[in-house]
Parts: structure tokens; C-alpha cells; sequence
């Protein structure tokens, strides 16, 4: 057989021989020895692999913040000052910025931004994503009332710059061009990438023809009940974004799971409080319960006595490991000792047969998935230490929270060619990236 692409001298998960043949976007063959010809890849002993999902990021957002004051890291507010400062350009331009972190100075409004950056508009977006915090020329920016319920007033009835989950009518008063995607995709196949699940909660048609069009990975795209079926990607779950300080009407969830039921769409509730997880069990039971394909999204803090009844709903838990590793140290300076079991389980839940996925949360949480593997596998924060070590997980179950399935003869030639030393805390380096069949990355 002539393959589009033949490589040699790989190995599978467990160390044994292995080579693939590849064609028409698929794979032909597999076996420690292949016959064919065509062009030839020698993998040196590289691990062959399916490619690997991000479950839960939100792409438009990860690639603006590529463009954006990265804030994280800030310590201090005058730290915070510098690097807006440094990158403010002429006058009257935007600066954005990302991952401000509150414990610098709190939630700052307009005038306090005022003084950080006086000659520019501002806005800048904490690291939780939900705050968007704007200075007096970024207010003037949006123009006049009425602002939505997402635009925080101060005494005198005017706008405080502190805008909460205002993403879309941000996007609608500002405008502008949308960030590149391209330099993400590429960022993505480096590290095994071959395929993305969106979790907008405001995706619709605009957004999905934006996607579809500048990502290489395959797509799959949650979103609002107006988002159609498409040809260049996968239809998701609605998207259901709960927030424990101001939740919905129980009624009103029942009915947009209800409306999904009509579609033939599963939901994807936002679930990183314990609060926002008792409230989409209720409403998952008053709209008639849970079907399979539903999902929790993040499932930050599970309580153990609430293992049994998720595994017996069926729903699908898709999670974050590398919150452990970005904010652990956080979570335990914040956190009663005896909580800490609670976050972003992993070990128990798949001991209690809950199907599991992983994602980033990028731009909220780092959208290396190798770090999130590790951590799934050692569960240390940056600073070394361990939080839940019970939840660890193999290897092996850590690689299927992110990879569809095994590489098999017929299925598509989405693989990676890899590195994962067994040393503690290493990270796995990606030779070879193919999505399609064609490739996306090489070293």
C-alpha cells in the first residue's frame, strides 16, 4: 500500500514497538512493522498517541488575552501600573488587560483606574473572568444610558467601571476587530492539541462561522439555543452559566433545559460552587431529570456525600486538574483544611464509574494540557504541595480524560508523536502533531 504518510519506529503507551501507516486522513495500518512506502517519519522511540480534546476553553477569549496586559503573576499594585503603563500606545487607544488578581487592590473602579492609567480607556478583566473593571475613558467609550443590569451604578446613578458577566454587550459597544486565532491554533497543535470543545455560553451563529473557519482543531462548540448544526463543527450542549451570587429562577433553568430536550441538545451547567451544583441537580430533577451527554462543567467543590447521586444521574463531569497546580497555593491560604478534599476531584469520582472529561477554563486557567495532566497524576500546586492526594490519577486514566479513544485502523489521523519522562513533575514535549491526517505541528 502507498501511504499518504508511514511512521516508523514508534512506540505505544506501554512501551512496545509500533508503526502507522496513514491515508485519505485516516489510519490504514497499524503494527510493529508496516508495509508500504510513501514519505517516511522516523519517530525515534517517541510514544504514538491519539491527539488530545480540550473539553472546556473558550477560544476567543484565550486568543485576545495572547494580545492583552497579561496581569497574572502581579503581586503588587504598583507592579500591576508598570505593565500597564508599558504597553499603553497613543492616547485615547484601548488597553485590555487579563488575569488582574483582586488581592492587589481589591475590585478598583473608575476613578481608582483613573490613576492607574489616566490618558488611555481601560479595561481590564480579573482573573476569574467575570469582572471586567473599566476607567473613566473606557466608560466613555460605551456611550450613554441605559446600561443593562451587568453595568454596576455607584450612589449617584452613574457607572462604577465594575461590569459583571457583561462579556457580549462589551463586545457589541466596543467593537473592533476580532483577536487572531491563527497564532492559538498553531500554540495548540505544539502541545498535542487536535481538537477543542468551546464553552461560550453566548455562542451563536457569528461566533460558530468565526471559529470554524480560523481553527486547524476539530471543533465543538456549546452555545445558546440559537446555535445550529454546521459542517465544519460539532453541535455541543447548551450552555447553562450559573453564578451562586445571583442565580436564575429554578423555573427559568427548567425551561431552558427544556428547550434544549426539544433541540435533541444535552445541557452543560457551570458548576464551580457547591451552591451552583445543588441548584442544577434540583433543576435537572424538576425538568425530569438528567439524561446521558449532560454535563457539569468544572465540578470545583463536590462534596463526597454527593458522589453517589452524580454517578447515579449519569452525568459527565468535566473538569480542571490544573486549577490545582495555577491557584492550589491560594486555595489553601483561603480554604478550610477540611474542604480542600473537595476540589476538582478526580480518583473518587472515577472510582464511583462518573464519566469524566478535562478541559483548561483558558484563558482562566493555563491552556498547556500537559500541566494539567501532571497534575492530575501528582496533584501539587506550584509551591510543591499536595491537595486531595487521594484524587491522583494514573497516566493512563489522566491521557483518556483528554483523548477520544486508542488509535485503531479506520479512525482519523488525528495522533501526536510524544515525550512524557517518568521523572515527577516533568512535562511531556510533542514531536509531531497530525490533525486529519495532515500536519499541524512539527518540532
Amino acid at each position: 500500500m502507498i501511504f499518504d504518510l508511514l511512521i516508523r519506529n514508534a512506540r505505544d503507551a506501554r512501551g512496545a514497538a509500533l508503526s502507522l501507516g496513514v491515508r485519505g486522513g485516516r489510519i490504514a495500518a497499524i503494527g510493529s512493522e508496516v508495509d508500504g512506502s510513501g514519505p517516511e517519519y522516523d519517530a525515534r522511540g517517541l510514544t504514538a498517541g491519539a491527539g488530545l480534546h480540550d473539553h472546556h476553553l473558550h477560544l476567543l477569549a484565550t486568543a485576545a488575552r495572547m494580545e492583552s496586559v497579561d496581569l497574572a503573576g502581579c503581586r503588587t499594585e504598583s507592579e500591576a501600573i508598570a505593565r500597564l503603563r508599558a504597553r499603553a500606545g497613543t492616547p485615547g487607544d484601548w488597553v485590555r488587560a487579563t488575569g488582574y488578581d483582586e488581592r492587589i487592590a481589591g475590585l478598583p473602579d473608575r476613578l481608582q483606574l483613573d490613576g492607574w492609567l489616566p490618558d488611555h480607556p481601560l479595561r481590564m478583566q480579573d482573573r476569574t473572568g467575570g469582572y471586567w473593571l473599566l476607567n473613566s475613558a473606557g466608560i466613555a467609550k460605551l456611550g450613554g444610558p441605559p446600561f443593562p443590569p451587568c453595568v454596576e451604578e455607584d450612589a449617584a446613578g452613574q457607572p462604577s467601571g465594575r461590569i459583571w458577566r457583561g462579556d457580549a454587550w462589551l463586545r457589541e459597544r466596543i467593537g473592533g476587530t476580532p483577536p487572531s486565532l491563527a497564532a492559538l491554533g498553531t500554540r495548540l497543535a505544539r502541545w498535542g492539541v487536535t481538537g477543542v470543545t468551546d464553552a461560550g455560553a453566548s455562542n451563536g451563529p457569528a461566533e460558530a462561522a468565526l471559529l470554524a473557519d480560523a481553527m486547524p482543531q476539530r471543533l465543538v462548540l456549546m452555545g445558546t439555543e440559537s446555535l445550529l448544526a454546521g459542517e465544519d463543527y460539532a453541535l455541543g450542549p447548551v450552555k447553562l452559566l450559573l453564578d451562586e451570587n445571583d442565580l436564575p429562577p429554578v423555573e427559568a433553568v427548567v425551561a431552558r433545559i427544556a428547550a434544549a430536550r426539544s433541540l435533541g441538545r444535552n445541557i452543560a451547567a457551570h458548576c464551580v460552587t457547591l451552591g451552583e451544583l445543588l441548584f442544577i441537580l434540583e433543576a435537572l430533577t424538576q425538568a425530569g431529570g438528567p439524561r446521558p451527554g449532560d454535563r457539569i462543567e468544572h465540578g470545583g467543590m463536590i462534596a463526597e456525600s454527593l458522589i453517589g447521586d452524580i454517578a447515579a444521574a449519569g452525568l459527565t463531569v468535566v473538569t480542571q486538574p490544573n486549577f490545582i497546580h495555577d491557584r492550589g497555593d491560594r486555595y489553601r491560604a483561603q480554604m478550610a483544611p477540611e474542604e480542600l478534599d473537595d476540589l476538582y476531584r478526580l480518583g473518587s469520582l472515577l472510582r464511583a464509574d462518573v464519566p469524566m472529561l478535562g478541559g483548561s477554563d483558558a484563558p482562566y486557567g493555563d491552556a498547556d494540557p500537559w500541566i494539567a495532566l501532571r497534575a492530575a497524576t501528582d496533584r501539587r500546586t506550584r509551591e510543591g504541595a499536595v491537595i486531595g492526594g487521594s484524587e491522583a490519577i494514573s497516566r493512563t486514566k489522566a491521557l483518556a480524560l483528554y483523548q477520544t479513544g486508542p488509535l485503531r485502523v479506520g479512525g482519523p489521523a488525528d495522533l501526536i508523536l510524544y515525550d512524557w519522562p517518568g521523572d515527577p513533575g516533568a512535562l511531556a514535549t510533542v514531536a509531531l502533531t497530525l490533525i486529519g491526517g495532515e500536519i499541524a505541528w512539527q518540532a
